[in-house]
């Protein structure tokens, strides 16, 4: 259901809602670690001070709008820093924020970001494949705009990546940094009386790269400058949950229509929605586990890397020990016995099948996981 609330103290987490107001004061009223996911669209401070012209002399439709105005650079800087700050405290502390903008205003909120501790993970450059041309024939036609992509810290160690997904969704390449998306245009451009609802609503597909790769089925995904409510569309249909911040009641009726018009998923599965469990997502198995399960036995030996001349012995409390006496974790062992500066024992360690083949012990992990997908027990 999709909600407006006016001002006032928000004493829970109410999602899937749009709230009015100004977002560094709404910001401010949301509890603390709170969201998984943030994307930012703000102003630009275009600084626009002519009216743009086509070479048939018909107006322009660019941005000058209210809330892009600002009197001068420190204004700007300061209504930043005051919204990024604002969302550092409501992002938990294994979310991740974007910001979008152009060469008017993404090194400004760039540097502000890294002076509130954000640290960055990707900038990425959205090039657009039917930007709007340079009328007057001045300087290049401003094709592209850059998103950046930041942590709450340099310190975070766990945050959403769905690489796999990105992956596949580029025909099974790594997904590169520069995203080839065309403008917002036709049915899906919100529209009032022949005029654009807003002068920059964004496309669909840009948010859908996003949350994809960067949020989970389930996940709070937090808007501040909502809009028309793209953010919102998109996590709706990828089973997401959203929250919008927005000032003007006439993007609040366009989003909250538009909200209300899409349907929840057809089947709410969570690999349906995206979540694809990596061995780094996966949940964690302790190398005992095998000993508990009867995959191995206390006393068996372990070959590193194919090699039966560098073997260790499994002992009952999941540790290894080495002909020399080394006793220690699969990794630990792995590394000295590899003479490594440090070792992923489950690649590296082997045992010996029933039919005299080695085979790596992150298999046997892997059946674990299994049994316990079966049980429910995760």
């Amino acid at each position: 259901m999709t909600d407006v609330n006016r001002s006032g103290a928000v004493e829970y987490l109410d999602v899937d809602c749009i709230l009015q107001g100004d977002c560094r004061q709404v910001l401010n009223e949301l509890p603390e670690k709170s969201v998984d996911l943030i994307f930012a669209d703000p102003p630009y401070n275009l600084q626009l001070q002519n009216t743009l012209l086509r070479p048939n002399l018909t107006e322009v439709d660019a941005v000058d709008d209210e809330w892009d105005q600002f009197g001068d650079f420190a204004s700007y800087d300061q209504f930043t820093r005051e919204w990024l700050t604002a969302c550092r405290r409501v992002l938990k502390d294994t979310g991740t924020l974007w910001v979008i903008g152009s060469y008017h205003n993404i090194y400004r909120v760039g540097t502000i970001l890294q002076d509130l501790g954000y640290w960055f993970l990707n900038d990425v450059v959205w090039i657009k494949t039917n930007p709007m041309p340079n009328f007057r024939g001045v300087r290049f036609t401003n094709a592209h705009e850059t998103l950046l992509w930041c942590k709450k810290s340099k310190d975070q160690k766990r945050y959403t990546f769905s690489y796999h997904a990105m992956k596949m969704a580029n025909d099974e390449k790594q997904m590169r940094s520069d995203w080839e998306i065309p403008l917002c245009t036709g049915t899906e451009r919100l529209m009032v009386n022949g005029e654009k609802l807003h002068t920059t609503q964004k496309p669909e597909a840009l948010l859908y790269r996003i949350l994809l790769a960067s949020s989970n089925p389930g996940d709070v995904v937090l808007d501040p400058f909502f809009g028309t409510g793209t953010t919102g569309a998109v996590a709706k249909k990828l089973g997401r949950h959203y929250i919008g911040i927005e000032r003007e009641d006439k993007y609040i009726a366009g989003a909250k229509a538009r909200l209300d018009a899409i349907a929840k998923p057809l089947i709410p599965d969570d690999e349906v929605l995206g979540r694809f469990e990596t061995k780094r997502s996966a949940p964690r198995i302790a190398f005992a586990s095998l000993l508990e399960t009867g995959l191995l036995l206390p006393g068996q030996p372990l070959y590193f890397n194919r090699q039966r001349d560098k073997m260790a012995t499994v002992l009952a409390d999941g540790s290894l020990r080495t002909a020399d006496g080394e006793r220690g974790s699969i990794h630990k062992i792995g590394a000295y016995i590899g003479t490594l500066p440090a070792c992923n024992g489950w690649e590296h360690w082997y045992y010996e099948t029933e039919q005299g083949e080695l085979e790596v012990v992150d298999a046997l992990r892997e059946k674990v996981r299994k049994a316990q997908r079966a049980n429910g027990s995760e």
